[in-house]
This record gives structure tokens, sequence and C-alpha cells, in this order.
């Protein structure tokens, strides 16, 4: 660099949304951790034709970005929650508000604000049957705003994946 020269980033692409554009490289790298989130950099690496240090950095990047995260999925019934439900919610007022509660209650997989019948759909996690009732009718109904709930019990799992989004 010269004396007196300022380095200048250039800002990652995005799309529309803001949300980070992906390249086919990244999106093979990402296929490659779905299929084994231990899978070693070298190992990546030879498969999506770049170096393991190049493979280091982008999935750093993807990392920092939040397109991904690489964690230890466990099936709730071998670590003793044998029940889990899909729970309708609608909302008096403002959703964000109760959206934010239940994000924060450890029971609860994830929140999802909707279109349709419900405005928001929540996958609980629960020991059992009594956990369950605790949870929709002590803490969901008991919050301010929520005006009904209808559950879907889950009775047996069929499929669940997380090889999505890069094809």
């Amino acid at each position: 660099m010269h004396s007196g020269s300022v380095a200048t980033r250039t800002p990652d692409p995005k799309d529309r949304n803001g949300a980070p554009l992906i390249d086919s490289v990244s999106k093979a790298i990402i296929e490659q951790l779905q299929e084994d989130g231990r899978r070693p950099y070298a190992a990546i690496g030879k498969a999506v034709g770049l170096s393991e240090a190049a493979v280091r950095q982008r999935v750093q990047k993807l990392l920092d970005q939040g397109v991904m995260q690489i964690v230890a999925v466990t099936d709730p019934l071998t670590v003793g929650f044998r029940r889990q439900a899909m729970v309708g919610i609608n909302v008096e007022g403002d959703l964000e508000p109760v959206a934010d509660a239940l994000a924060e209650m450890g029971e609860v997989e994830y929140v999802v604000m909707t279109a349709g019948s419900f405005d928001l759909l929540i996958e609980i996690v629960c020991e059992d049957d009594d956990h369950l009732l605790e949870m929709i009718n002590k803490r969901i109904r008991a919050l301010p705003g929520v005006r009904s709930t209808e559950s879907f019990v889950y009775l047996k799992l069929r499929k669940q994946t997380y090889t999505w989004g890069t094809r």
C-alpha cells in the first residue's frame, strides 16, 4: 500500500432482502457439512476444489454471516423428551412480543410468524403429557396477547432432515 492510501473493503454481495449471496462453492461446502458436520476441512477442500485454508476461511465467513451454524442434533426421545407438538397460536395485537416470549422458553424449538389460520406456529418438546399440558395451559396461554391455541401432538416422526437449502 502506498503511504496515504486507504484500504477499503468491498461489502459482501446481498440479495434484494439483504441476505448474503452464496456462490456454488459455498453451497457445496454447506452440503458437505450437512452430510457430516465433523468432516475435516481438507476432505471438504478435496471435494469442492479448494485448499484446506480456503475452506476454513469460507466456513468462518458463513458462520459469521449467520448463513449456517454447526450444531449437534439430538433425537428428543433418546434424551428424555417423549412428547413433541406443533402449536398454532392466535394473538390479539402485536405478534412480536408474544413471539419473543415464546422464543425465550427452553422447550420451544422454533417460532414462526405465519399467514393463514394461525398468527404463530411453534414446535415444543416436552418430557411427557403432563409437561405438555403445563406448557400450553400455564405458560403459553398465560402470555399477554394470546387469544387461542390449537395443539397438534406428534404420534410418530417419519422424516426430519437438515440437508435443505442448497439445491
